[in-house]
């Protein structure tokens, strides 16, 4: 079942997100990532906050009353800057998607993904924007899949 954003499941929220912040530390071949000691108590407080300031949702797949996957996305702002350098249609930004890993495979990530962009569509948006840490090939093969695809590249170097 998907549900809206209650406050009643923020502790099983800040868990997902440790979940999701300890596999990605665990998969950073730079080593930069890392799970500060107050990720957990601040991290969805921040996460919630920039979805209630920009438009956005929070959609939680419940199993027996408890959480165990999420998506947030919120409503891209456009600044000048944007204006001017390309056409600005509206667009909504998936910030967060995470899948516990005791039931991944069963078709919940496809579930929330269906909810933000019909919430994204229903909000008047175009696209739909999300940002994949590079060496999480589960994620990038998940959004290919969806019809997602690369428009921009960041490099890293070490100096």
């Amino acid at each position: 079942m998907i549900i809206e954003y209650e406050d009643k499941y923020l502790e099983n929220v800040k868990d997902l997100l440790v979940e999701l912040e300890e596999y990605i530390v665990s998969i950073d071949k730079d080593n930069l990532d890392q799970l500060h000691e107050n990720y957990r108590e601040k991290m969805a407080l921040i996460d919630l906050e920039e979805v209630r300031k920009n438009n956005g949702k929070c959609f939680l797949a419940l199993e027996e009353n408890k959480v165990v996957g999420l998506i947030m996305g919120i409503i891209r702002d456009y600044e000048e800057y944007d204006i001017l350098d390309y056409k600005c249609p509206n667009a909504g930004v998936i910030t967060e998607l995470v899948v516990s890993k005791e039931v991944r495979g069963q078709g919940i990530g496809k579930e929330l993904m269906k909810k933000i962009e019909d919430y994204f569509k229903e909000q008047g948006c175009e696209y739909s924007f999300v940002d994949v840490f590079a060496y999480n090939d589960r994620a990038i093969h998940f959004y290919d899949k969806r019809g997602y695809h690369n428009r921009m590249h960041t490099a890293l170097k070490k100096i």
